[in-house]
């Protein structure tokens, strides 16, 4: 039984690592099966993971209510499959494997609901249903004993809630303070996974891709995979589902080898690459959602971000051949520590975000102006913090920006890159000075107007034969170009040198200002490389801006469509 405080954060941190031990096996199954095919399986797993979060968020916000700190970022944290649960009765084993009806299976007896009489136990249990009756005779116990002044004394503001996180999935976020909500945030759990007071099969909310339906909870979702069958209101568990017939092709679907493992692939150093990309992108993601759920709520959204850059990490180790001509590799979910990369470069995803890979730094900047809206300066306003490796959003529509947060995902966003990969110098327009030389090429313009004020301008200035002052304005009017449309050169000892600002190698997200309401493009600095979604590199450039509205016409590069389409945070 739980009695004390110590007690109780201990068998919530088991909570935490219990759900999550369910989440590799459910993202095998799913990213096991082949794009188009067992449409509502995919829906069926990617709900009940996606609610398999929240479920850890909302034990964090427990624990964090009554003075705890959550903790992922330790080896253990990620199970060695096959494993049964963790502190359960050791019934049953838990494989990582393809989608197929013994995995399904496995997730039945997972998700099994416990009898309403069973006993709760807080170690050894049965069922996950008789853990969390455990915890909630614990929170019960602890209120009486304590009062709920001395039981709840942490920091709301450091929990992730409605107001700091968007979150898409059915059920909801709650913000601990009390009994009752502590109470509440654990009947969230049992339901969905169970269905109402152990007697209705439905767990209170909607279906979050079919809103006009009733959700069952997660066993009866998966007994829907085996039957082929929707439930309908009226079914029961006794009566099965009686609902809409579906399609569930077990033949479609990558023939993942059973509870892969790095150590089966060392003489396979292509493999042994990927996997390892893959585990420290998972191991980076746990340990952003750690700092989550320890005072900076906010971050969770860069979570959701990395999970569809494993996405596509995940599929195509599902489609790496083992050797034995039988099976594919598939994702190993293994701890890795933090690793500080020595390698920056931008990747562009096929109809999806930018991957900052190396430790880059993310910045917010907006252009400082005068009474009349001339362009005087940039203003640093703000950092973000973020990892090793984050996610920004290209299509415009995430809810979490600059973060990616899936959206473009769910609006089949069309991220064509249709600019140039032929160097910049090759197709710009030559302005020549006396001793200066402007190069300029306007299909990369961002239009910050920098280039010119009420009095001059970049063209006019060399137009007059730029004398030294003139040379002033041009170089301070080029170097505050943040798309590189112009650079300059100067006569150097009988030699035209191109000239550029030492600048840091860093990521700027370019607020609105005043006389421009829209929101501007990622400023990129410092020579970082962009590659295309093709694997190809751009050429690499000291000042270059990326599209995050998502509608420029020369993606992956901004071309001033932002403010066309008044494009907004």
């Amino acid at each position: 039984m739980i009695t004390t405080i110590e007690d109780l954060h201990e068998h919530l941190q088991w909570a935490i690592e219990l759900e999550h031990a369910t989440i590799p096996p459910y993202l095998c199954a799913l990213y096991s099966i082949k794009d188009g095919s067992n449409i509502e399986s995919v829906e069926v797993i990617q709900s009940v993971f996606i609610e398999e979060m929240l479920h850890m968020a909302l034990v964090a916000n427990i624990m964090i209510a009554t003075g705890g700190s959550p903790k992922l970022d330790y080896p253990e944290f990620i199970a060695k499959y096959p494993t049964p649960l963790p502190h359960s009765d050791e019934s049953f084993q838990v494989d990582l494997n393809k989608f197929s009806p013994e995995s399904i299976e496995c997730f039945l007896k997972i998700e099994r609901p416990a009898n309403a009489d069973a006993p709760s136990q807080d170690e050894g249990f049965a069922s996950i249903g008789q853990f969390y009756k455990a915890l909630e005779e614990g929170l019960v116990y602890l209120s009486q004993k304590l009062g709920d002044k001395v039981l709840f004394t942490g920091n709301p503001d450091h929990q992730v809630t409605a107001e700091t996180t968007y979150y898409g999935g059915a059920g909801h976020l709650i913000c601990v303070t009390d009994l009752n909500s502590a109470l509440k945030a654990l009947e969230e759990v049992v339901e969905q996974g169970e269905g109402l007071d152990h007697e209705n099969i439905f767990d209170g909310d909607k279906n979050m891709f079919h809103p006009e339906r009733e959700e069952v909870g997660h066993y009866f979702r998966f007994l829907e995979i085996l039957e082929g069958r929707n439930f309908q209101i009226g079914d029961t568990a006794k009566s099965g589902p009686s609902g809409e017939k579906f399609i569930v092709d077990w033949d479609q679907v990558h023939p993942m080898a059973a509870n892969p493992a790095s150590e089966d692939y060392t003489d396979n150093p292509a493999v042994l690459e990927k996997l390892t990309t893959f585990n420290q992108e998972y191991s980076d993601m746990l340990r952003v959602i750690e700092k989550s759920f320890n005072g900076e709520p906010k971050l969770l959204g860069q979570a959701v971000g990395v999970m569809y850059e494993l996405k596509i990490l995940a599929k195509e180790l599902m489609e790496i051949p083992t050797g034995d001509g039988k099976t594919t590799v598939g994702p190993t979910f293994e701890y890795l520590p933090r690793k500080i990369s020595d390698s920056e470069f931008i990747e562009v995803r096929e109809n999806g975000p930018y991957v900052v890979h190396g430790d880059i730094p993310l910045i917010r900047k907006k252009r400082i102006t005068g009474k009349k809206g001339e362009a005087i300066a940039w203003q640093k306003t703000k950092t973000h913090e973020s990892d090793t490796i984050y996610e920004l959003c290209r299509c415009g529509k995430s809810a979490n920006k600059p973060f990616c947060d899936g959206t473009h995902d769910r609006i089949n966003f069309d991220g064509t890159e249709t600019a140039r990969t032929s160097k910049i110098s090759e197709t710009q327009e030559i302005l020549q000075g006396d001793g200066v030389r402007v190069k300029v090429d306007n299909s990369y313009c961002m239009h910050a107007k920098f280039c010119f004020n009420q009095k001059s301008g970049i063209r006019k200035l060399m137009a007059k034969g730029a004398d030294d002052d003139a040379k002033i304005h041009v170089s301070a009017m080029t170097e505050r170009c943040p798309s590189g449309t112009f650079v300059y050169e100067l006569e150097i000892d009988g030699e035209y040198q191109e000239i550029e600002a030492d600048l840091p190698k860093q990521v700027s997200v370019i607020e609105a200002d005043k006389p421009q309401e829209s929101a501007g493009p990622l400023w990129v600095n410092g020579m970082i490389p962009v590659l295309r979604s093709d694997g190809k590199p751009l050429e690499t450039r000291n000042r270059m801006t990326l599209c995050r509205c998502g509608e420029s016409k020369n993606k992956p590069f901004c071309d001033g469509s932002h403010a066309k389409v008044d494009f907004k945070d």
